[in-house]
Formats: structure tokens, C-alpha cells, sequence
């Protein structure tokens, strides 16, 4: 077990056992065995160990915070989403881009709705000779791009180094103008 506790970016302590147990009886309660505590100020370095007698500490962490299985953004409500993401970068935590991306999707998904929406109500308001067929075939090539994009932009949030917030709203920036030409073009 490793621990490092960082000031404004300088590490100030570094704490390693060989084993750590977690008391859940006692909320965050841990006990170290075989641990080395090193301690680090401006002048100075200050080393504590001992292999034998265990030390007692209260780390802020439980168990369940260390597990993380995939797809688990998803099973999570919004609210406890958000919490995740506060806590986790908090802890410093860098890879939480999966649950960031969750986030802002569930936000995006709600305006993709009402875009595709007024996509589809463009598309059909305009009466042709031939008939319904080619609209609907617009409409629904639109609806598949739109799709298609959202995921490999997801993905470019993911893999990449794209922010996740623009990673997942262009899809909904550029489909904005597409709603908006189409619907200056639809018959009034």
C-alpha cells in the first residue's frame, strides 16, 4: 500500500505498508502493518517506521472506492454521478473521463431530442409529387449521422485528448444548424 499527501502540488508525505485493513465498523478507519511513514518539509526529511506494531490511521477512503467496474457511470442517478466526479477529482483522481462523458451526455441527449425533433418536422413538411420517401430517408440518415458522430466524438473525449464537455456538444452544435437551416428552408 502507497499513500502520498500532496500540498498545493508538493508532496509532503509518503506513507507505504505492507498490508492496510479496513475497520468498517469505524467509518474510515485503517490499520497498517509493516508501514514507513516519510515526512517531508523545506530543510528537512522525517522518517517513521515500524514492521512490527501496526499503526491505527483514519484515511479518507473506503473499500468500495477503489473498485471501479466497467460501465458503472451508467448504473449510477445523476446526482450520485456528480458526486463521483467532485469526490474523485478531489482525491485527484485523473481518470475519470468515463463518468465525465456520462454526465454531460445525459445533459446532451435531452437537446438531441428536441433537434432530431425539429430535423424530422422539417423534413416533413415539405410535400413532394414522389411522396413521403425521400424525406423520411433523409430523416433517417440524419438520425443514424447523428448517432454515429455522438459516439466517435464520445470516443475522441475517451482515447484522445479532446475535452469531454466539447466532445460531446458538437454533435449538438453542428445538428443545431443543420435544424436551423432545414427549418428556414421548410415551407411555412
Amino acid at each position: 500500500f502507497s499513500l502520498d499527501k500532496f500540498d498545493d502540488k508538493r508532496l509532503v508525505s509518503h506513507m507505504t505498508a505492507r498490508t492496510i485493513t479496513y475497520h468498517p465498523e469505524e467509518q474510515y478507519k485503517w490499520t497498517a502493518k509493516g508501514w514507513t511513514i516519510r515526512e517531508l518539509y523545506d530543510d528537512k526529511e522525517v522518517i517513521r517506521s515500524d514492521m512490527r506494531q501496526p499503526l491505527d490511521t483514519i484515511i479518507k477512503f473506503q473499500p468500495s472506492d477503489f473498485l471501479i467496474t466497467l460501465g458503472m457511470q451508467e448504473t449510477m442517478t445523476s446526482p450520485e454521478l456528480t458526486e463521483y466526479i467532485k469526490q474523485q477529482k478531489a482525491r485527484g483522481m485523473a481518470n475519470i473521463k468515463e463518468f465525465e462523458v456520462e454526465y454531460h451526455k445525459r445533459i446532451a441527449m435531452s437537446f438531441a431530442a428536441f433537434i432530431l425533433t425539429i430535423i424530422g418536422a422539417s423534413l416533413s413538411s415539405k410535400k413532394t409529387k414522389g411522396g413521403m420517401g425521400l424525406s423520411l430517408g433523409i430523416g433517417l440518415g440524419l438520425s443514424f449521422s447523428y448517432t454515429l458522430f455522438q459516439t466517435i466524438s464520445s470516443t475522441f473525449a475517451l482515447n484522445g485528448n479532446t475535452p469531454v464537455i466539447l466532445a460531446v456538444w458538437l454533435p449538438n452544435i453542428l445538428y443545431s444548424f443543420i435544424a436551423a437551416y432545414l427549418y428556414w428552408k421548410a415551407p411555412k
